[in-house]
C-alpha cells in the first residue's frame, strides 16, 4: 500500500531501454570500463544487496525499494509503505495476527 505521491516512485519498469542514441541508460562519457570487477565497483555493491532497509515495526526485510515498513505492517496499521502517510482507517477492522 503506497500513497499516490509515493506511487510515482513505482512507475518505472524493470526491463531497461534498447542500447541506442537517447534512451535513459546513455551515458554522456565514457563511464563504461572494460575488465572492471563489477562487484568490487561502487554501483554494483548495491545491485547484490537491494533491500537492505528493515521495517521499523517488525524489523524484518522490506521487499520494496525505499520503504520503511513492510506491506503486513502497513496495511495493518493503513500507512504508506514508503513515507508513513496514513491512508487507511482501520479502527472499524478486526484484524488479527494469524
Amino acid at each position: 500500500m503506497v500513497c499516490t505521491k509515493c506511487e510515482k516512485k513505482l512507475a518505472k519498469v524493470i526491463c531497461p531501454d534498447k542500447w541506442k542514441e537517447g534512451s535513459r541508460n546513455v551515458t554522456v562519457g565514457t563511464d563504461r570500463r572494460l575488465h572492471e570487477n563489477k562487484l568490487l565497483s561502487k554501483p554494483g555493491k548495491s545491485r547484490f544487496k537491494p533491500y537492505e532497509n528493515k521495517c521499523k515495526v517488525c524489523k524484518s526485510r522490506v521487499h520494496q525499494e525505499h520503504a520503511h515498513y513492510c506491506q503486513s505492517c502497513a496495511y495493518k496499521q493503513g500507512i504508506c509503505a514508503m513515507c508513513g502517510k496514513q491512508i487507511l482507517d482501520t479502527t472499524m477492522y478486526k484484524q488479527s495476527a494469524k
